[in-house]
């Protein structure tokens, strides 16, 4: 059966990293909605939360269609800190007989997040966060 792997966590804690690590130096696709934020020329981050819609709409769409190519592992990393926010990607697996892995990455290495955001905001983030256990 294939396979869709969810990693979520705070900023910072690693995410991006283990899913390099995943895939298997790309054998495998990775996606993020950091994808919509990044230059693919200069892998300059511009973040603009007005589009964070559409950054989650490119990631839906990016891993549909890895689902439709048959791709046998899928590698997904967001923060993810609300469930609603990982259910079109379980409809999506259960549509498309895909098996779901969701992994929580924690920050015990003291990583700082690459996109310069406050500790204020991640600390109001942890503070939404919800582990599901279902």
């Amino acid at each position: 059966m294939s396979e869709l792997i969810i990693l979520r966590g705070l900023p910072g804690a690693g995410k991006s990293t283990l899913a390099q690590l995943i895939s298997e130096e790309n054998k495998y696709p990775v996606f993020s909605i950091d994808d919509y934020f990044t230059q693919r020329e200069s892998g300059a981050y511009h973040f603009d939360f007005q589009k964070n819609h559409l950054a989650y709409r490119q990631c839906q769409e990016h891993t549909l269609h890895a689902m439709q190519r048959k791709e046998k592992k899928i590698i997904l990393h967001n923060t993810f800190t609300l469930e609603w926010e990982m259910e079109p990607y379980f409809k999506m697996a259960a549509e498309n007989g895909y098996r779901v892995h969701v992994l929580t990455v924690e920050n015990r290495h003291h990583g700082k997040n690459i996109h310069d955001i406050p500790d204020e905001q991640i600390v109001k983030m942890a503070e939404k966060y919800k582990v599901v256990l279902s």
